[in-house]
């Protein structure tokens, strides 16, 4: 199978994804405005209700991702990895992609924990730069430390997603165990993993570009149907920094900048939604396949292990449950 073919058998988890990311999306900007117009008709303190109601949603954005958007995700990653290495995908792609992430994981708990192990171990071997770069350079070199660690956290999204392909492939094997033959697939054959990186970047820019742009000036021309709540929500912001102290950054002390400002989040929440549904997956099965095909080439052995057990505490620690 093509990866054009793979990415459009599997495009049914995005869709979902995307009706959970909007419901949650939905319910945080729901419970902020509905937060800021009560307090500011009950004591004129829309700005404290306006944060309350953005937390109560965030709580509820968490949960709705948690539990939904990201078991999509599994599922998605599951059969891109068979349709990678089996070159065939079955005709109810969702509900086997869900069977196939109950069964390799159990419950959800599993799952995060797996996960989170992962991620930890590219992050905490990622931070390494920054202390080499600090050392041959100073405060320059960790300048340019930080930069490379920025980009590196891009492609640590990706290496987590191609290790949880891994642990769906290796599926004889415990997660655990899978798990730390993923994280030394990408150090054993990070060239090979590395040569989609302009390709990661460059469609990443542009949706942004595209994607975001289009939605900034459609949240603009929105928000301006509503001036009067902006001028409040101006007044607000501009008692709270006086009663701090502060002193506001010109775009956030009139009702234009306001809106433009708004507008700018909204639309950077919508375009992160519509790049992880739609963009990144069609990015991802091109990365994944590098990674699966220098794996299935060269599985890695117990004694491949010992470099990072030396190098990343969390990898020791989860190499110790696998054993």
């Amino acid at each position: 199978m093509t990866n054009q073919q793979i990415y459009k058998k599997t495009l049914t988890f995005s869709v979902r994804r995307m009706l959970y990311d909007f419901l949650a999306f939905f319910i945080l900007a729901v419970l902020g405005g509905a937060g800021f117009f009560l307090m500011e008709k009950v004591n004129d303190k829309g700005l404290i209700g306006l944060t309350v109601g953005l937390l109560i949603g965030l709580i509820a954005l968490i949960f709705i991702l948690r539990y939904g958007s990201y078991t999509f995700k599994a599922g998605q990653i599951a059969m891109m990895t068979k349709g990678v290495t089996e070159n065939e995908l079955p005709e109810d792609v969702f509900h086997e992609g869900i069977r196939t992430v109950q069964e390799r994981f159990v419950t959800i708990a599993v799952f995060f924990a797996i996960t989170g192990a992962i991620r930890g171990i590219f992050n905490q071997l990622s931070r390494g730069l920054n202390s080499l770069g600090k050392s041959i350079g100073g405060e320059n070199g960790g300048s340019v430390a930080d930069i490379i660690s920025s980009a590196i956290q891009v492609v640590v999204a990706y290496l987590c997603d191609c290790c949880l392909g891994w642990i769906f492939y290796r599926k004889e094997e415990n997660a655990a165990r899978a798990a730390c033959e993923g994280a030394v697939l990408f150090f054993r054959h990070g060239k090979t993993l590395l040569k989609n990186l302009g390709r990661v970047f460059g469609i990443s820019i542009l949706s942004l570009l595209v994607i975001g742009g289009v939605f900034l000036l459609m949240f603009y021309a929105i928000f301006s149907l509503f001036p009067a709540a902006f001028e409040l929500l101006t007044h607000e912001i501009a008692e709270a920094a006086v009663r701090m102290g502060e002193t506001l950054p010109e775009v956030l002390s009139t009702t234009n900048g306001i809106m433009f400002a708004c507008a700018g989040i909204a639309a950077l929440i919508l375009w992160s939604i519509l790049h992880s549904v739609f963009v990144r997956p069609y990015i991802l099965v091109g990365v994944l396949r590098n990674y699966m095909e220098s794996g299935m080439n060269e599985v890695p052995t117990e004694a491949s292990f010992a470099m990072l057990d030396s190098k990343s505490s969390k990898f020791k620690k989860l190499h110790a449950q696998a054993t």
